[in-house]
Parts: C-alpha cells; sequence; structure tokens
C-alpha cells in the first residue's frame, strides 16, 4: 500500500464511500413512509456497510482479507445502486432526485475495482 496511506481514512474508496452513505440519507428521506422498514432500511445498510467493509477489511492482518473485504464493499455498492434504481422504477424517486447517489455508487465500485486490481496484482 502506499506510503501516504497512514489509516483507512485517507483511502479515497472510503473517503467516497462515506460520500455515498451521507447521499443515500438524504435521497432515502424522499421515499415513501411505509418503505421505512423496507427500501429505506436495506438502502441505508447497503450504503454504510460499504465503507464499513473497507474499514474492517484495512484493519485486517493480511492482504486477502483486505481483498475479501473490499469484495463485499463492492457488492454492498452494487446493492446501493440496485435499490435505487429499484426506487426509481417504482416512481418513488425521478432519475435527477437519484442521480448523485447513483454517480456515487458506480465511482464507488470503480475504485474499489482499482483497488482490488492492485492488490491482486501485488499478490501474484
Amino acid at each position: 500500500m502506499d506510503a501516504k496511506i497512514r489509516g483507512f481514512k485517507d483511502l479515497v474508496a472510503w473517503q467516497r464511500g462515506m460520500d455515498l452513505v451521507q447521499e443515500v440519507y438524504e435521497v432515502s428521506r424522499l421515499l415513501p413512509p411505509d418503505e421505512r422498514f423496507g427500501l429505506t432500511s436495506q438502502a441505508r445498510r447497503a450504503a454504510v456497510s460499504v465503507p464499513s467493509n473497507i474499514a474492517e477489511g484495512h484493519g485486517r492482518r493480511t492482504k486477502a482479507d483486505f481483498v475479501h473485504f473490499l469484495d463485499m464493499a463492492r457488492g454492498s455498492a452494487n446493492e446501493v445502486e440496485t435499490q435505487l434504481l429499484v426506487a426509481v422504477r417504482l416512481t418513488y424517486l425521478t432519475d435527477k432526485q437519484a442521480s448523485k447517489a447513483v454517480q456515487l455508487a458506480d465511482e464507488v465500485q470503480r475504485i474499489v475495482r482499482g483497488l482490488l486490481l492492485g492488490l491482486k496484482n501485488a499478490q501474484a
């Protein structure tokens, strides 16, 4: 890992994951009240798991563990994006309302994928 990385908070993937959490919480406030225990809760939990898994993986002892947790973070970012698209499809959100969160989820997926490739190549 880069010498400039002193902790998980220095990772761009974690930082953008935190941005995703904030945006998902903001946009999910627009969902109907009857979705509070459904789509709202699921989207928020998936969003929170993105930076949480990045942080947990960074704190593990081996690169293999970090790779495992990054895979989970990437999966959670995919889950968030899907939940936002479901909300749009069900007309709970407009494309415009969901667009920033969808873009952040996509960005996090790309950043984590790059981090994974770098770690896997370093292991080889």
